[in-house]
């Protein structure tokens, strides 16, 4: 293997604090909703040339939805020519803890999406008030706090004003464990030859693959410093790493596309699963990070978050 570089993505944990008049009626993962919402709100917002697609809009390059929302490639990429639009510079991530009548989520901002924190706060403002899922449940946003590495926060939006925050951090590497558990508290969909991993077929390469991809797009559209690394020497390797342990099962999940007008099937895996880090190092940075980044598809609704916790090496 060639030069390996640690990948490094600054950004910005937020938990936005929303309550209503009556019991939460959301699914278990509302991610779609909540997004859904978010951008409808945003191009409400901001959005100056009504009834023009943002692809053929002249001001797509400059406008907070377009960045933040559809997120085009820019013209002078060198990446992901073919594809209308690049990885969204956030994602959603739920909390377990339910409450009757107040409800909170926590957003992750990418590098250069921190620009556009303002606009996103006004959005979700109006998505509130707009209401939420098929019911149209209205949210009062009350406040908005920062969240640090250390799990400390600071209130940076309440009553109308936005508070000064600290410039853009990437994660600190952890010391790498001996063993890991590696739990997935949202669906994760990864697909290999064209087919969803199912329980039984999922693996390390698969894994590792989507999230280098992940993080190699993040960093080249949304940061100053493109990762630079081995690329084919990681993905070959990631395909020899065996998991030491799994304990998966797939989880159904059906969504309406309002912009496709149709149900789409996004069920993924929930679960764990277990590897003995011993040699590898390499790759251990890349899991660390994907904390913040999610892994697979619909990132930016929620899917594929995932935390890791050391495991005793008896329970391999």
């Amino acid at each position: 293997m060639t030069t390996i570089n640690n990948p490094s993505i600054p950004l910005a944990s937020y938990r936005f604090y929303f309550d209503t008049d009556h019991p939460v009626r959301l699914p278990d993962y509302p991610g779609s909703a909540w997004r859904g919402a978010f951008g409808r709100a945003l191009k409400k917002a901001v959005c100056v040339v009504r009834d023009t697609p943002c692809q053929q809009c002249l001001l797509k390059q400059a406008c907070a939805y377009s960045y933040v929302f559809e997120t085009p490639p820019p013209v002078n990429t060198e990446k992901m020519r073919k594809y209308t639009a690049t990885p969204h510079p956030f994602v959603f991530r739920f909390t377990a803890e339910k409450s009757p009548q107040e409800f909170s989520f926590d957003l992750n901002l990418f590098g250069h999406g921190q620009r556009f924190f303002p606009y996103i706060v006004h959005a979700m403002q109006i998505a509130g008030q707009d209401g939420i899922g098929g019911n149209r449940q209205p949210f009062r946003l009350n406040k908005v706090d920062a969240i640090d590495f250390q799990h400390q926060h600071v209130t940076v939006y309440q009553e109308a004003e936005l508070r000064s925050q600290q410039s853009l951090q990437a994660p600190p590497l952890s010391e790498m464990p001996e063993k890991i558990s590696i739990n997935f508290h949202s669906p994760v969909r990864i697909k290999q030859d064209n087919k969803n991993l199912a329980a039984g077929h999922f693996n390390f390469g698969a894994l590792f693959g989507a999230l280098l991809r992940r993080i190699s797009m993040l960093s080249y559209f949304h940061t100053d410093t493109p990762l630079e690394t081995d690329y084919a020497g990681l993905a070959s390797a990631a395909r020899n790493v065996q998991f030491s342990a799994e304990n998966l099962r797939w989880y159904d999940w059906t969504r309406y596309s309002a912009r496709q007008q149709t149900e789409m099937q996004m069920g993924g895996l929930l679960g764990s699963v277990s590897l003995d880090m011993q040699g590898l190092e390499n790759f251990w940075p890349y899991l660390w990070l994907g904390q913040w980044t999610h892994v697979g598809k619909g990132t930016s609704m929620g899917m594929g978050a995932y935390t890791i916790e050391p495991a005793s090496l008896s329970n391999a």
